[in-house]
C-alpha cells in the first residue's frame, strides 16, 4: 500500500496553539511542500471551513477541537501525518493549510478512511442512507471483523435556557450498528443483539459475564464480544435474523 508522509519531521517545526492553531513555515519547506505533494489540491478541494459562533458552548468536533496528526486514505493511498479534525455535527473531515493558516474541508466523497491522532478509525460506508444521521457516511470502526460494530457519532445544537454568554450548546450522541455484507442493523439492547446474530441466549450471556463488562456501560465492547462469538461459531453466518 502506497504511503505518503504529509509533513516530514526535521524539515518543519509546527508552532501549534490551541487557540489560534498557528503554523510557521520556512521558504525551504514551501518548495518541498509543493514538490512532495502533487495531489495536495485534490486533498483540500472542499473549500474553507467556517468555525461555529463564539456564543455556542462547546464545539462540533469529535473528542477535541485541537488538531492532531492522523492518517488519511484517498484512492488507495495513505497520507500520514496529516493534521485532522472530525466535525461530527456536519460529518466533515477537516485539515489545516500550513501556508494560508486556515481550516480546510476535505471532500467527503474522496475519503475512504481516516484515523485521528488518538487512534480512532473512521470509514466511509454506503447503504444506510435512510438513517437520519448517515449524512456523509463516516462511521467509527469499533470492531472490524466479518460482522462489524460501527458507531455513528453526531452532535446537535440545543438552546441554552439560562441567560449568559451562550445561546446554544453542542450535545454529543452515539448510535451503534452491526454491519455485514453491506447491511446495517441498529442495535441498542442486549436481547436485540443476541437475536440479530442468531446466538444461543445462554451461551451469549455466559460470554458477556466472562468478560466482566456491564452491557449498558460498555456497549461497544459488549457488541464486539457477541459479534466475535457468532463468527467463531460452527455455523456460517448468513445474515441478520429479523
Amino acid at each position: 500500500m502506497l504511503k505518503i508522509g504529509f509533513f516530514l519531521s526535521g524539515l518543519l517545526i509546527f508552532g501549534w496553539s490551541a487557540k489560534a492553531q498557528e503554523v510557521s513555515a520556512s521558504d525551504s519547506y514551501l518548495s518541498l511542500y509543493q514538490k512532495q505533494l502533487p495531489f495536495f489540491q485534490e486533498l483540500i478541494s472542499g473549500g474553507l471551513y467556517a468555525d461555529s459562533p463564539r456564543n455556542f458552548d462547546g464545539h462540533p468536533f469529535f473528542e477535541t477541537r485541537v488538531f492532531g496528526n492522523g492518517v488519511l486514505r484517498i484512492n488507495e493511498v495513505n497520507y500520514e501525518g496529516v493534521p485532522l479534525l472530525y466535525d461530527s455535527q456536519a460529518d466533515w473531515v477537516v485539515t489545516f493549510h500550513p501556508i494560508h493558516n486556515q481550516k480546510i474541508l476535505i471532500k467527503s466523497e474522496k475519503v475512504d478512511e481516516f484515523e485521528l491522532q488518538d487512534g480512532s478509525e473512521f470509514r466511509n460506508f454506503k447503504g444506510n442512507e435512510s438513517y437520519t444521521h448517515h449524512s456523509n457516511g463516516f462511521y467509527e470502526i469499533i470492531s472490524d471483523g466479518e460482522i462489524k460494530v460501527l458507531a455513528k457519532h453526531h452532535k446537535e445544537l440545543k438552546p441554552v435556557k439560562e441567560l449568559g454568554d451562550y445561546t446554544k450548546v453542542f450535545v454529543a450522541y452515539e448510535d451503534l450498528f452491526y454491519w455485514n455484507n453491506g447491511n446495517f442493523e441498529s442495535v441498542s439492547r442486549k436481547s436485540q443483539a443476541i437475536n440479530l446474530l442468531g446466538l444461543d441466549k445462554k451461551e451469549a450471556k455466559q460470554a458477556l459475564k466472562a468478560s466482566g463488562l456491564d452491557f449498558k456501560r460498555n456497549m461497544e465492547q459488549s457488541l464486539a464480544i457477541l459479534a466475535n462469538l457468532r463468527t467463531k461459531g460452527s455455523d456460517t453466518f448468513e445474515g441478520f435474523s429479523k
